[in-house]
């Protein structure tokens, strides 16, 4: 890949000396993350999405699940010892992560969130998440992903 067309996620996975690979597909932000998972020839199952979240403290907080699945914002408030949890509106990703919608990726937002991955991370070698940029995902190992976003695994999804 070209120097030009690394993400700051990949540059921030260079830097830290983290294994990955980088798969592109064409640019539609339209493209639900399960047509992703089929556009890259894999299990949805092993293809993340990050959601980003308000508590009702006013802290923000990351979730990252299957694609296929719905983050259970019960169990997120719960994981992430608030009393509610609430999507934060479309509008305000950017400013808030330096990541537009269909872009966004735990790794290298602009502040440094509380992070969860739901446990079933756990089951693969290797998940996929956005690598920043709609069109772009990075393949790396789970433990390498919790490291670099300093997150936990938790049971977040509905069932």
């Amino acid at each position: 890949m070209a120097k030009e067309d690394k993400t700051n996620v990949m540059r921030v996975l260079d830097k830290a000396k983290v294994e990955y690979a980088s798969h592109t597909y064409e640019q539609d932000p339209a493209k639900s993350g399960e047509e992703i998972a089929a556009t890259l020839g894999e299990d949805p199952d092993k293809v993340f999405k990050t959601l980003v979240t308000q508590g009702k403290s006013g802290q923000y907080f990351v979730f990252v699940v299957p694609v296929k699945s719905e983050l259970d914002l019960k169990k997120a408030a719960k994981t992430a010892g608030e009393k509610s949890i609430a999507m934060i509106k479309q509008k305000d990703l950017l400013p808030l992560t330096g990541y537009v919608h269909g872009g966004c990726s735990p790794i290298g937002m602009k502040k440094a969130f509380p992070t969860f991955i739901h446990e079933s991370c756990k089951e693969y070698d290797h998940i996929f998440v956005s690598a920043g940029k709609v069109g772009y995902q990075i393949e790396l190992s789970p433990e390498e992903l919790m490291k670099i976003t300093r997150s936990k695994t938790a049971d977040i999804i509905s069932e």
